[in-house]
């Protein structure tokens, strides 16, 4: 069970209570370890491939710090130019601002702007702190950086994720139980996979993971496993 208000009083997250201050803190930290991520990254490093699929390191950064750049109208016009479709408009931003912005200028932008207070429509500072998580993951992921994400944020991503949030990426998890193995959370019925936060997140949102990183009878029946 879990309940986001923008408000200061408690968020339930699968039967454990935080603050939206704890939240909001989480955001914070998040976009500070980040940053120190961007800046060891090397020139190959920020033009390599991400998880998210078709874009770049580079480019991941400048979806990020979107909202951080974009007031509400730009952003609207930006939505209408793309026929109403949020992600074409997403991705569309994302490849020409990589292409207008030097890696320099976008972590500049996040660094600045740690603190905001940006939550997606809706969706209130954790799912300032999902979106903010998941594209870390997508980056940190996919250079083989595995011990950057803190196992606290991905698990506070996690229990806060109600049923509408796992369909946005389409994964089909009947049938199965994902386990975390270093955390107290569970999530579905039938088969067992066990893995880490970082891991059944990554599942969670359609992301590659690594066969020999999960553990159970139906880790083959999962279509963004990989040998």
């Amino acid at each position: 069970m879990s309940a986001v208000s923008g408000r200061a009083g408690p968020i339930w997250l699968q039967g454990d209570v935080v603050t939206v201050g704890e939240v909001r803190e989480a955001v914070v930290a998040e976009r500070r370890a980040q940053v120190a991520l961007y800046a060891s990254l090397t020139e190959a490093q920020w033009t390599a491939p991400s998880l998210c699929a078709g874009w770049s390191v580079h480019e991941v950064l400048a979806h990020t710090t979107m909202p951080f750049r974009y007031s509400l109208p730009r952003v609207l016009l930006e939505v209408v130019k793309a026929r109403g479709n949020f992600d074409r408009m997403a991705d569309r931003r994302a490849r020409r601002d990589a292409a207008d912005l030097a890696p320099e200028q976008l972590l500049s932008s996040l660094r600045d702007n740690v603190g905001h207070p940006w939550a997606p429509p809706g969706g209130g500072p954790l799912g300032a702190l999902s979106h903010d998580v998941i594209h870390g993951l997508d980056v940190s992921v996919a250079l083989g950086r595995d011990d950057h994400a803190s196992p606290q944020r991905i698990a506070m991503v996690l229990a806060g994720m109600e049923p509408e949030h796992r369909a946005v990426f389409g994964v089909d998890l009947t049938g199965i139980e994902l386990r975390a193995t270093d955390a107290d959370w569970s999530y579905g019925s039938g088969d067992v996979v066990r893995g880490g936060v970082q891991e059944l997140l990554l599942i969670v949102c359609g992301r590659p993971v690594r066969a020999e990183r999960l553990d159970g009878d139906a880790v083959t029946r999962l279509a963004t496993v990989r040998a």
